[in-house]
């Protein structure tokens, strides 16, 4: 199993990012999909979620900025960051989740500094 995310970056407040994250080696269209952050001294937190079919929701604080999505055909999941905050530095992960199990990614850097 691999969940592998890239599109990180530095970005100044305002700007844009598009993070992807790759699986392979389970079934991607049976599994929740989700994507979570943790800033340097703070617990991870949850930014998006996305279903099998598609429905998403969102943490208070990214709602109206970022868009989660997921492309069943790719087995990619896509987090496109609008309108960034400096308080929205941390290392984003990639999380999968079944009933059974959940997988995680390494993360990807995203620093948002001016």
């Amino acid at each position: 199993v691999q969940l592998v995310e890239s599109g990180g970056g530095l970005v100044q407040p305002g700007g844009s990012l598009r993070l992807s994250c790759a699986a392979s080696g389970f079934t991607f269209g049976s599994y929740v999909m989700g994507w979570y952050r943790q800033a340097p001294g703070k617990q991870r937190e949850l930014v998006a979620v996305i279903s099998s079919g598609g429905s998403a929701n969102y943490a208070d604080s990214v709602k109206g900025r970022f868009t989660i999505s997921r492309d069943n055909a790719k087995n990619t999941v896509y987090l496109q960051m609008n309108s960034l905050k400096p308080e929205d530095t941390a290392v984003y992960y990639c999380k999968a989740n079944s009933r059974l199990i959940a997988y995680w990614g390494r993360g990807t850097q995203v620093t948002v500094s001016s």
